[in-house]
Order: structure tokens, then sequence, then C-alpha cells
């Protein structure tokens, strides 16, 4: 094993998408280095059997670095798409009357077909229609079963199998499509932690997913649809995870609509106790340049100073010219943004009313205690990662480190906020947690001799949800006397 990476000097984590700039296993390994803490695996291109090794590349990084590691597959969703023209494509004139029907024949500037049924039945008058990720805008005038007649209000070129959406009604589809379906069972059976569900609108449409996941991996929705918001707090609540997913919200969206949402979703998420990522566009232009531009730079910061706990690449590291410096990037933002004596204030701006609730009340007062009496961590014994969830919601002035004797919950919890986790053995008596945790803190170069540390857990041992023991101890410094490097796990 190399040796093992410490625990990241910043709090908020960093997803790197992979994709054709970086397959490669060497890639992946520096990507992770540079500071990726978790990987997205974008079920939407390549077949399944080219993410297999995507996913033993990240695994590897587990016996080489000394880290539990992260893997998010996003499921592609159903794609709405209009149908071919006869000459490839056609040139929508602003003001004319354009037509969409159940017609297969190929399409011309009158006329194409839409292959989606749901929308003959859902859509209204006055709704818009946005083509080509917005760049052309129909307005219904009218419609039946089989037809949809529009005015084109922004026109252009339209060619084969442009993307279409429909901003303004709630469309009778399931989130899940046949090749979801396919891709959900494929990915947990690789044993991915996470699951990205795309195209929610609401929290039923969660439900047929968290019953194939069968607690497999934990779930995250994301935030496409404008009829998402407006059950956002269900939404959450049903879900194990969030994204701010802003490429989608902003074609169906004005721009100037977008920032105050991502604040808004980033806020109900962080009350309610659910990951949140801010994802798309952050640093477009590092696709193509080795460094990106100031308005990016201020944009990913103003995630981390909202208390996002990950911010995403998806083009910059899978596609682009630069995926180590991108995530490089990503690590430098997050460390500056964290240094500014600033931030910790900035990041309270949500207010985090503890659940009438031990756990709840235990955590409000770590992260007090912490700050109080100038703590260098907070140590959480965790099954199934609930304890770590309730500390990071606090977002406390110091590291937390996470130990669980679950694999799986691990390795979840790379997208969690300030949370540093490791796989270690399970502790049978309070006296061995606190032993172990002291040493677990100087393993892991969290604490050293005469420093304190907040440990919380749940009496009795490996009963999750029990959390109910708040402890305050002094590191030494002679702990690891007699300890071998890796008897512990």
């Amino acid at each position: 094993m190399t040796k093992a990476l410490p625990p990241r000097s910043r709090k908020v984590r960093v997803l790197a998408t992979l994709g054709p700039a970086s397959s490669d296993p060497e890639i992946i390994a520096t990507l992770f280095q540079a500071g990726a803490d978790a990987f997205r695996i974008n079920m939407s291109h390549g077949d399944q059997p080219s993410k297999i090794p995507l996913i033993k590349a990240i695994r590897a990084l587990e016996e080489r670095f000394g880290r539990p590691t992260t893997i998010l597959a996003d499921l592609q969703g159903p794609k709405l798409r209009v149908g071919k023209f006869a000459e490839g494509k056609v040139m929508l004139e602003t003001g004319s009357t354009f037509i969409l029907d159940r017609d297969p024949t190929p399409g011309n500037a009158s006329r194409v077909e839409l292959p989606h049924k749901e929308i003959f039945a859902a859509i209204e008058p006055g709704a818009r229609l946005l083509l080509d990720d917005g760049k052309l805008v129909l307005r219904v005038a009218s419609h039946d079963k089989d037809r949809i007649t529009t005015r084109v209000e922004v026109g252009g070129i339209l060619s084969n199998n442009k993307g279409l959406n429909v901003p303004d009604v709630v469309l009778p589809l399931a989130a899940l499509t046949d090749k979801d379906r396919s891709d959900l069972n494929f990915a947990v059976e690789q044993g991915v932690d996470w699951i990205a569900l795309s195209f929610v609108q609401r929290p039923e449409d969660l439900m047929e997913a968290r019953g194939l996941i069968k607690g497999r991996a934990a779930l995250l929705a994301k935030i496409e649809k404008p009829q998402a918001i407006d059950r956002l707090e269900e939404i959450v609540e049903q879900c194990d995870g969030v994204m701010v997913a802003r490429g989608d919200l902003g074609v169906e969206l004005p721009p100037q609509a977008v920032p105050p949402l991502q604040k808004r979703i980033v806020e109900v998420s962080r009350r309610m106790g659910r990951p949140v990522v801010v994802a798309t566009q952050m640093l477009e232009s590092m696709i193509q340049s080795p460094s990106p531009t100031r308005a990016e730079v201020s944009d990913v910061a103003t995630a981390i100073y909202d208390g996002a706990d990950a911010i995403m690449l998806s083009a910059e590291s899978a596609a682009g010219a630069w995926p180590v410096e991108s995530v490089a990037m990503m690590d430098a933002i997050g460390i500056s943004v964290e240094s500014d004596p600033g931030h910790g204030e900035r990041i309270h701006f949500t207010a985090m009313t503890p659940d009438p609730t031990t756990a709840d009340a235990l955590a409000e007062a770590a992260a007090s205690i912490s700050k109080t009496v100038s703590t260098r961590a907070i140590i959480c014994f965790t099954t199934s990662g609930s304890t770590a969830r309730r500390v990071a919601r606090e977002r406390p002035s110091v590291p937390i480190l996470v130990l669980t004797p679950q694999l799986e919950t691990a390795r979840r919890l790379g997208l969690l906020w300030g949370c540093h986790a490791v796989h270690t053995r399970d502790v049978e008596s309070f006296e061995e947690m606190v032993a172990k945790s002291k040493r677990m803190a100087l393993r892991h170069g969290m604490a050293e001799a005469g420093n304190q540390v907040v440990l919380m857990a749940g009496v009795p041992f490996r009963t999750p949800g029990s959390t109910n023991v708040l402890h305050v101890t002094r590191i030494m410094g002679d702990e690891l006397v007699g300890y071998g490097e890796n008897t512990e796990m």
C-alpha cells in the first residue's frame, strides 16, 4: 500500500465526473491525489461493460491510499426528443406555426414527430416548449391527443432528435426508464455507493428507485425540474442526498431565477440533514483552458460559503483538456474560502433547529463544545452514518473523524461535509471506544498530544440510531505505543 492520504484540509467535498479524459487508472489516482473525494459515473454515455474498469480503478485506490472511495452512478432519466427531418434539419422562423404530431414521417419546416404520447395528454394552451437546450422557444396554441399546434417565439435551426423541455406542466412520466432500471441494477450489483435519479418532479418519483435499490446504495435526487421546487421539502425528505442540477434547471427557468433557487435548495437540504451537491458548469472554461475565469471561481466560492456539502465537475474532468488541473482548482478554491475568517459565520446563515431527539441535541452540543473549549476534532462512532450526518449538519468548526465497522457506510460518507471516514473494527465497551478514538485521532493526524477531542456514540454499541453518549477526552500522545500500523482495521 502506498502511504495513506492524510485527511483533506478542507471540509467541502469535490465530486469529479469520469469520462474519456479521465478513464485511465493512473489518471483516476492522480485525480484522487489532487483532491477528488468522490467520483461520478455518468450512465448517459457508453455501455455498462465500459463502466466496470472505472469502478475497479476507483476501488483499487482504497488499497493503494488507505482510504474508502465513493462512487456515484448518475442515471440518464427520460430524455424528451423530437423526431427526424427529411433534410436532417430545418429553419424555424420566428412567428411561424409549427406542429408536433405522432406521425413518424420525417418532418419539414411545418411539422415533426414528437414520440412522447404523455406530452399530448398533459400539455396546455399557453405552455412553452423549449428545443435544443432552450435555444428555440415554441408556445402552444392548441392541441389534441395526436397534435400540438405552436407558434414559434424564438426561431432558429432545428435538427434531428434535438432535446425538448416542457417547463410549465408536470408530465406524467416515470423518473425511471427501462434503460435506467437496467443501469440501476447494474450499478448496485457493481457496488456503487450512490444512485442519482434524474427528472425528479415529485416525491413519488423516488419510490420505485428506492424499491429497486433495496438499501444497497444511497439515493440522491437531482433537482432539475421547476416542478420539483413546488414540493422540494417532500422530495428532500424522501431521499438521502440532493443535487442542484443547474443545467436543465437553467434551461427551463430564466438564468436569473437559478441562483436564488440554488440557495433555497442548499438551505432546505442542510436544514433537513441531507448532503447537497452543487453541479454543472462550475469551471466550464477549464474544458479548454488551464485556468478558470474569475466569475467561475466566484461561483464555486458562493456554493462553499452557502455550506454545500460538495461541488461537482462535469465535462471539466470527464472530457476536458485539463482534468487534473480542474480538480486541483476546486481543491484550491475550497481551501482558500474556508481559510477566510468570515467563512465560519457565513456558512451558518441557515438556522439549524435540532429535531427533538437525543441524537440531534448531542450533535448540536458537540459542535458548541468544540468551539467553546477549542477541541481539535469530533469523533463519531456510527454503523449507519446517521451520527455523522447529524454532526455535519451543524457545520462544526473542527473536522469530523468517523469510525465505522461498515465499509459501505464509510464509502457513502465521501459526499458529506467535513467528514473523514475510516473503516475499522467495532468496539465492545465505553473504555475501548475512548482508547480507540485517541489512537485513531493520532494515527490520522487529526490531533496530537495535549489536544482535546469530542466523542459521540450510541450505547449499547452496534445498535443503529442509538446515539446517546457525548464525551470529551484529552490525548496524552502515547496512545499508539504497542500498536502497529494497521492493527486497527
